[in-house]
């Protein structure tokens, strides 16, 4: 099978010609029909630091999928050989003290797909039967194949108290616009956003936000006060991880207020604990993946019930074999998801 692959340290990713993945007793094996980058990917094209210090090398690279299952093993309690799944890429171990609590999001024995396992990259791949998620048969392969990347979203959006207030969603990638809809979605009063990029600003509007806000070109803190009435926030999203963005967002949230942290930083950050956090009584989350299984079940009544639209998002399309073209699009920003079929023949919108 085709498959593209981090084979050594440095820039750049390879597709090579692999073997079928051997399906356990316990596993399913995915046709894969469509699979999402992710900014986590885009680290590990370019082998950033984060990814210098996370990667086990050789590796099959891309955690977001959706597929149909092809087979499944002897002992495999799950989705049935012809039903389209889509995956979660934290494979956990059920037994830690947190799997055994209802955090195993938190396993400390957590294998992610793409980045400790082989991933999703390829024409195949094999995960246990229950880390796929069955999805509705008519469900387009592109929306099903971020639902993973959208679970983010509403996990950092649904740990602090939206309902009723004023949110300031820092990081308008993809995964940012997709907690802005979350946020407006699960009730907040208005919703600000910021980014750099007056194209991601431009997508912020269109999945809900109430004003946006180019650092480069106004003053973060100064608007927020103007919308607030002086106020500031009620919550802060930190979708980033851009130390700019991330003192920018704590200066504007309110005494008392909640933040949510999702973005990575890549490097040490300096930060004025004291006056952001300390003596603003503020409370702080840190984010990581999705709450196995709260957060599906969550977005799944998002989905289903049609209070989020995922379908604006998704601004291009490749084809598997063009993924050269894709990642070099991702790195410009200009772009909302980019979604790619190793099958053309699967894709559900025109091919760019």
């Amino acid at each position: 099978m085709r498959a593209i692959v981090k084979k050594t340290p440095g820039p750049g990713l390879d597709m090579v010609d692999l073997p079928l993945p051997e399906v356990g007793d316990e596993d399913v094996l995915i046709q894969v029909k469509a699979t999402s980058i992710c900014g986590t990917d885009l680290h590990i094209y370019e082998w950033n630091p984060w990814a210098q210090d996370h990667v086990k090398l050789p590796l099959t690279v891309g955690h977001e999928l959706c597929g149909v299952v092809a087979d499944k093993g002897a002992n495999a309690d799950g989705p049935e050989v012809g039903q389209l799944v889509s995956v979660e890429s934290h494979v956990v171990c059920n037994r830690c003290s947190f799997c055994r609590s209802g955090k195993g999001h938190l396993c400390e024995n957590t294998q992610i797909l793409g980045v400790h396992r082989d991933g999703a990259y390829a024409e195949y791949v094999a995960v246990p039967a229950i880390n796929a998620w069955v999805d509705p048969p008519e469900m387009p392969y592109s929306i099903a194949s971020l639902q993973e990347n959208f679970g983010n979203a509403v996990h950092t959006a649904s740990v602090p108290l939206v309902a009723g207030r004023k949110v300031l969603v820092t990081g308008c990638g993809p995964v940012g616009v997709m907690a802005i809809a979350a946020a407006k979605a699960l009730g907040a009063r208005s919703v600000y956003a910021t980014d750099v990029s007056d194209y991601r600003l431009s997508m912020a509007w269109t999945m809900g936000a109430d004003l946006t806000i180019n650092p480069i070109k106004q003053d973060v803190f100064s608007t927020v006060m103007d919308a607030t009435e002086g106020e500031g926030v009620d919550v802060l999203l930190e979708m980033s991880g851009a130390p700019t963005a991330i003192d920018e967002g704590f200066r504007s949230l309110k005494a008392g207020g909640e933040a949510a942290l999702l973005g990575l930083t890549s490097a040490k950050l300096s930060f004025n604990l004291d006056d952001h956090i300390i003596f603003k009584g503020a409370s702080v989350y840190g984010i990581v993946g999705r709450k196995l299984w709260d957060t599906w079940y969550e977005m799944r009544g998002l989905l289903r019930s049609g209070a989020i639209d995922l379908a604006p998002l998704i601004t291009h399309r490749f084809a598997l074999d063009d993924y050269e073209k894709a990642f070099d699009l991702m790195a410009t920003g200009d772009c909302g998801k980019v979604v790619m079929f190793p099958d053309p023949a699967d894709a559900d919108g025109l091919l760019s």
